[in-house]
């Protein structure tokens, strides 16, 4: 496409002409960032050496797919600068199974995390990333990490909610997490389907599943003592917590009647994690979680490409007319409890 008709397509999808300009290379340049803008902690991204892995792999289409798998630099950009968000931390969820093989798990998790910590690099201001690990070869994965954290960049780990399973209080992870608590570091949590459920016909898993792992995982934390152990690990739990900030009576009840793992008073425990909008929480969860957690503890999140872009606006305008919410609050979850929890994006940001 002549240079002049693709500046005019872009300028016409709703990006002034500056923002439009791509270089030679047929990359797009980052629109203008705003000044105070929002960081999107639940933000995902498929670049092509990451789908071209994907592909051979068999685990994605040559063409086609879902909406997620057809990530670009360029739409991103535009949901981006049409929300007002000045960085995404880019994570690829990909299910533990897939890392199954051990061979797969070094080839995969290096291809997911060089591609993320490029586009970050060619980025700076635009995105950070949560990296890869092989969940189910505990040995790789502190290999990984070390490597993801002091040498790729990376701002914090991703793990899924479960592993063949197996829930993140599971012995299994302990070294893991041990380690993480040394570096201090963050993990972002990303849920799957929990193994062995049927899913319900006519409700997709990630309407009521996916929530349901996330519970089971951050129980499995709390019951565990991983989190009591590991106190300089931060854990930030997706699409609001699932239902554990709704459940947390019935956690405490456990312990009066019959001396369960979960603490008499689960506040602290709820706490002890950091929880983002991608449920989405408003308008129907924002109240219950505000009330467990406080807005110190909440994060902006779209879950782009997974939503569309019309959906991460609707939700982002919801958010922001929520009257659960006042300007201090609002300031705290879309931009400035990112930037205290992480420190790396925080120094690109307003260096």
């Amino acid at each position: 496409m002549p240079e002049l008709t693709r500046r005019r397509a872009l300028q016409l999808s709703g990006l002034t002409a500056a923002a439009a300009a791509l270089p030679a290379t047929g990359a797009a340049a980052s629109p203008p960032r705003p000044a105070r803008g929002r960081i999107d902690t639940h933000h995902h991204a498929v670049p092509p050496a990451m789908r071209k892995w994907a592909v051979d792999q068999g685990i994605l289409p040559p063409t086609g797919g879902p909406s997620w798998a057809r990530w670009t630099l360029e739409s991103t950009l535009r949901t981006m600068h049409a929300n007002g968000i000045a960085a995404g931390v880019a994570s690829a969820p990909v299910p533990a199974e897939i890392f199954r093989d051990r061979a797969t798990a070094v080839s995969g998790v290096r291809v997911c995390n060089e591609s993320l910590a490029e586009l970050a690099r060619d980025h700076p201001t635009r995105f950070g990333f949560f990296a890869n690990v092989a969940m189910l070869h505990p040995d790789l994965a502190l290999t990984q990490a070390a490597h993801a954290l002091d040498d790729l960049g990376a701002d914090g780990i991703l793990l899924n909610t479960s592993a063949d399973g197996h829930y993140l209080g599971d012995p299994m992870f302990e070294p893991l997490f041990a380690e993480l608590d040394r570096r201090r570091a963050v993990v972002f949590t990303h849920p799957v389907a929990p193994k062995g459920i049927v899913e319900v016909p006519g409700v997709g898993d990630w309407l009521a599943d996916y929530l349901l792992d996330t519970t089971r995982t951050a129980l499995s934390l709390i019951a565990a003592g991983t989190l009591d152990r590991h106190r300089n690990v931060s854990v930030i739990l997706s699409h609001g917590g699932g239902f554990l900030p709704y459940m947390a009576g019935r956690a405490e009840r456990s312990h009066r009647e019959d001396g369960g793992p979960f603490p008499a008073d689960m506040r602290r425990a709820l706490r002890r994690f950091h929880y983002d909008t991608a449920l989405p929480t408003s308008p129907y969860a924002t109240p219950a979680l505000l009330d467990a957690v406080g807005p110190d503890r909440v994060l902006y999140g779209t879950d782009w490409p997974a939503n569309t872009a019309r959906e991460v606006t609707l939700n982002t305008g919801t958010l922001d007319r929520d009257p659960s919410l006042n300007d201090q609050a609002r300031r705290a979850i879309t931009r400035t409890n990112a930037l205290r929890l992480l420190p790396r994006l925080a120094a690109r940001l307003t260096r």
